[in-house]
């Protein structure tokens, strides 16, 4: 992962603080709108979100095409996790 993409996710995180379910879905957002996808791994890990699978239920309740994209990553210590990647295919109108 990039430092470039990393920054940007400190930078929603930071913009955005607190950890109330509607903040957390905020910044879910943010970084789907400026990324076009991220991980699970990095929603719980850069964007400080406990449970991304929950805010990213929610969104889609809300009316958001998020699709989830299952990959295989290796961690620091070497193991290989599934983890899903969402990716933004429609915001929701307002």
């Amino acid at each position: 992962m990039s430092a470039d993409r990393i920054a940007v996710l400190h930078a929603i995180r930071d913009d955005r603080p607190g950890n109330a379910g509607a903040i957390q879905r905020e910044r879910l957002l943010a970084a789907l709108r400026a990324l076009g996808s991220l991980t699970t791994f990095e929603a719980s890990r850069y964007l400080d979100l406990y449970d991304p699978r929950a805010r990213a239920m929610e969104l889609r309740r809300a009316g958001h095409g998020i699709l989830t994209v299952w990959e295989r990553e290796r961690t620091e210590c070497g193991a290989v996790h599934r983890l899903g990647r969402y990716v933004l295919a429609k915001a929701a109108k307002p």
